[in-house]
């Protein structure tokens, strides 16, 4: 069964899927390693691990090349972001494609005006809702494998209200979409609310600090979701981490010991090493 055929059968069958964000092969790898069934490519992620804040900074390749890279890293589905699908129609149809060739299970675009920024930030503008369901009608078109899944986005509840963000999700799944999402939810009253209002599966993005209230994985399966993701909890882990041991180093001049039973030898193997070595080892035993 190909990693789309999961995630769509996952998506029907009922359930919380729960997809940490991951922004490169380490994270990716670190998310399918702790058991999780799905891995979410967060853009505000990639974006970071390119250097710049989440602004609609990164191009499709950019954004192409990373969802292969954790694609190829595992085994689990990868959902990806594609942004506003970086263009028109023509553009998103070009976007649609490239993920696809790279192994992605799904592929999300919103309705930002582009460059789009971070749904929990303010200041953000969306277009059209004939603009975006043509987007939408377009990525469906475009899929060469027909299980791939095809999530819709709109930011509409930060700039007017539920109402208006329900209108533009119900008609995304209309045009061909697969799973609605509606960013920035502000209470835990509109996240119970939703999946009563929305014509399909809904998908519900927390991030701590954000505009949505932080509740229970538990809570968010009851209300009747079907994926939920956490795009900033690896990355803001890993700066965390990452700032405390290089104040360790600053200040006592000697790095960081790791963690009892972790390896050199440990952590290649976490990427993959003993699979390689198993293809090494037929070709050193011929050359004796």
């Amino acid at each position: 069964m190909t990693r789309a055929r999961l995630l769509r059968s996952h998506i029907q069958d009922g359930g919380l899927l729960t997809a940490p964000g991951a922004y490169d092969g380490i994270t990716a790898r670190m998310v399918a390693q702790s058991g999780f069934g799905a891995v979410y490519m967060t853009g505000a992620g990639v974006a970071a691990a390119h250097g710049f804040p989440d602004y609609g900074l990164l191009t499709l390749t950019e954004m192409a090349e990373a969802a292969g890279i954790m694609a190829r890293s595992v085994a689990i589905p990868v959902i990806a972001d594609a942004d506003t699908g970086y263009g028109n129609e023509l553009n998103t149809t070009r976007t649609i494609r490239e993920y696809e060739m790279r192994g992605v299970a799904a592929i999300q675009i919103e309705d930002q005006v582009a460059p789009k920024r971070c749904g929990h930030l303010d200041g953000k503008e969306i277009v059209s809702p004939e603009e975006f369901v043509a987007k939408i009608a377009a990525a469906a078109a475009a899929r060469r494998d027909p299980d791939t899944v095809l999530i819709a986005r709109t930011d509409a509840r930060a700039i007017s209200n539920l109402q208006d963000a329900v209108v533009r999700v119900n008609l995304a799944l209309a045009a061909g979409a697969d799973v609605a999402f509606v960013e920035a939810l502000q209470s835990e009253e509109e996240i119970a609310a939703l999946p009563g209002m929305v014509k399909g599966p809904c998908l519900l993005n927390l991030v701590p600090g954000g505009k949505t209230p932080n509740i229970p994985l538990a809570a968010v399966a009851a209300m009747g979701y079907r994926i939920a993701i956490l795009p900033g909890l690896l990355l803001l882990a890993v700066l965390d981490a990452g700032d405390a041991a290089l104040s360790d180093l600053k200040k006592d001049g000697v790095a960081p010991m790791p963690g009892a039973g972790t390896s050199l030898r440990g952590t290649f193997r976490r990427f993959g090493a003993d699979e390689w070595d198993a293809l090494r080892r037929p070709l050193q035993h011929a050359a004796e």
